[in-house]
């Protein structure tokens, strides 16, 4: 009754930081409130008894991928977001279809959710079989998500870097 009471409440907090995560104008709040988000998924893995998923939300996650969002953030010099009015069309197409797409989770979770409970560990998940898989089978995935986060690191640095005043521009011999 507790674990499933834990589960709940960092459930809650998990939605109350992803709400909060959209409706922010400053970037830094949402990063923090991101990373509110991963610290409570990390929770919900450890109530189910996955340690090492847990361990690996929190140092991957909430602190690696964190402090690059962070570190994009000021080096772009990112300020208050300006609101504008939304579209029409994505009110009209993105109301509809949040709702359409709400309907089909829910009727997924209720088609195919199991009743019975599960032990605590009874599922399989060691260390060492998702070390395997991740560098043995998806391995292309893993390191295509890597030069994936490099390629926008390096893209965060051409954008924000300054331009050259045209005095200080290389002269063109002729």
């Amino acid at each position: 009754m507790l674990h499933l009471a834990l589960f709940t409440i960092f459930g809650a907090v998990a939605v109350a930081g992803a709400v909060n995560l959209l409706v922010q104008r400053h970037p830094i709040n949402s990063a923090l409130s991101l990373i509110a988000v991963m610290a409570s998924l990390s929770v919900e893995y450890l109530l189910l008894g996955a340690e090492f998923v847990a361990a690996v939300q929190v140092i991957v996650y909430a602190g690696a991928i964190m402090v690059l969002f962070v570190f994009v953030i000021m080096l772009l010099n990112a300020g208050e977001e300006e609101l504008t009015r939304g579209s029409r069309v994505a009110i009209l197409v993105g109301i509809p279809g949040v709702l359409i797409g709400a309907v089909l989770i829910a009727w997924t979770l209720v088609q195919h959710s199991g009743t019975g409970e599960v032990a605590i560990g009874a599922l399989p998940g060691r260390p060492e079989t998702i070390g395997w898989l991740l560098f043995h089978d998806f391995l292309l995935p893993f390191e295509v998500t890597s030069i994936l986060v490099l390629i926008a690191i390096m893209g965060a640095v051409v954008l924000a870097g300054r331009p050259v005043p045209t005095s200080q521009q290389p002269r063109k011999e002729a």
